[in-house]
């Protein structure tokens, strides 16, 4: 896989463990303003592509370019500072911290601007920034459908609430990338069409490009505009939405029919 105008693309991307083949020559490309689905069996390789893209686990074989530029020896915390986001599967939200400082939390590694000297005598410039930080923390709950929650403990909300904050979390500085695991795991379907506006938005508004890993397959065949599978740690189909449904191989290796 080449060109095509992919801000996030990977080729030929190979990982063992031990001798378990998890993925085998897998190619991927994720364009700006695109919400892609990654869905597959159980084991398929889904979580370990996402390690892979998100800079947690280097693979055995192939590489990884942004935006053109070779990233696949470049660590998690430089992808994330080069607009790349991820959630987990398992929420990891700061659960003694309010939600908004959840949130604020995301904006800091920016830094305030003036050191120590600035943090004792609240410069002005300081106070200017920590007030921005602080509105765009407020706007993006509220985009994202919880800013009543701002002042409550993170470590005390539902799932589904939790879900959205980590959300929050992932695009209060905006993303050139974003990665979702399972992002709509243990909501309700208000909460999940909540998610899928905000993946949206954040697409067709800002030009962010979107990969989603998800087990609920009409969830992401509504919301994706391209779909992936993975099987056995190969992609075996994309396309649309209904040109996967439609796929022989997908019907008989993943959706259940004959």
């Amino acid at each position: 896989m080449s060109g095509g105008g992919y801000v996030l693309q990977a080729s030929g991307i190979s990982v063992r463990f031990g001798g378990v083949r998890a993925l085998t020559g897998v190619d991927l490309g994720i364009r700006a303003g695109e919400v892609c689905g990654l869905i597959g069996p159980n084991g398929a390789g889904k979580t370990t592509l996402f390690d892979v893209l998100s800079g947690i686990r280097r693979p055995d074989g192939g590489r990884m370019l942004l935006d053109g530029a070779d990233i696949t020896r470049r660590s998690p915390v430089w992808r994330a500072r080069h607009g790349m986001r991820r959630t987990f599967q398992r929420q990891q939200l700061f659960g003694q911290l309010s939600v908004a400082d959840n949130v604020l939390v995301a904006q800091e590694w920016r830094g305030g601007g003036g050191g120590l000297a600035a943090d004792l005598l609240a410069f002005p410039a300081r106070r200017s920034r920590e007030r921005a930080r602080r509105e765009r923390g407020e706007r993006v709950l509220a985009d994202c459908g919880i800013g009543a929650l701002g002042t409550a403990y993170a470590g005390g909300l539902p799932v589904g609430q939790g879900r959205m904050v980590e959300l929050a979390r992932a695009v209060a500085d905006p993303p050139r990338v974003l990665l979702l695991d399972e992002p709509a795991s243990g909501m309700s379907a208000p909460e999940r069409g909540q998610l899928a506006a905000v993946v949206r938005r954040l697409a067709q508004e800002e030009g962010c490009a979107v990969l989603l890993v998800e087990h609920n397959v009409a969830f992401v065949m509504d919301l994706c505009t391209r779909v992936v599978v993975l099987d056995l740690g190969r992609v075996l189909a994309e396309g649309t939405a209904a040109e996967v449904r439609a796929d022989p191989l997908v019907r008989e290796a993943y959706l259940g029919a004959s």
